[in-house]
């Protein structure tokens, strides 16, 4: 018997970039941070760290941390920021990214909408990156790199799932990369 639920969460899941006021009750904070504490990485190194942040003022500060893209996190109720020690592991790149997508998909499970942040290689202004800026604001020490924040709040947009007529299957091959993967 196939249990569906994942998969309509992963149907359901899309970038939200508008939030109500609603603040999130501690308990579904709670589960988003266990997410993040459950994720996989590589050879169970965990060189991920993470930084709720839910006051008002410093999300509107981080809501500044890239030229573009960015601005919408000042109306989330949660910013994750997801960090890792560079030095512990090679991955901590892919290790972050895991992470931060399971947050996501969690998030859709507790009726909460979210959108990634790109921090890592991105400007914020005059020279500074994006890193930096973030860095400064929440006192992180140097060695921590900064991947991503993840806006989470209660929707205040609809976004429909993609069809599945609508996905780019031509992106994917069956066996050898001249033989396209056909659905059934």
């Amino acid at each position: 018997m196939k249990d569906n639920h994942f998969f309509d969460l992963l149907r359901r899941r899309r970038s939200i970039r508008a939030y109500t006021e609603k603040t999130i009750d501690p308990e579904s904070v709670d589960l988003l941070v266990e997410t993040l504490l459950r994720a996989p990485s590589s050879r169970s190194i965990k060189p991920w760290e993470f930084v709720v942040v839910d006051d008002r003022e410093l999300l509107a500060a981080l809501s500044g941390a890239k030229e573009h893209g960015s601005s919408f996190l000042r109306n989330a109720a949660l910013g994750i920021v997801v960090c890792a020690d560079s030095r512990k592991s090679d991955v901590w790149v892919e290790d972050c990214a895991i992470a931060s997508i399971l947050v996501q998909m969690a998030a859709v499970s507790l009726g909460l909408g979210s959108c990634w942040i790109q921090i890592r290689n991105r400007e914020h202004t005059g020279g500074k990156t994006s890193e930096k800026h973030v860095q400064e604001l929440l006192g992180l020490p140097e060695h921590l790199k900064v991947e991503s924040i993840i806006s989470i709040g209660f929707p205040a947009e609809t976004k429909i799932p993609v069809p599945a007529g609508d996905l780019d299957y031509h992106k994917v091959r069956h066996n050898r990369y001249a033989d396209r993967y056909r659905p059934r």
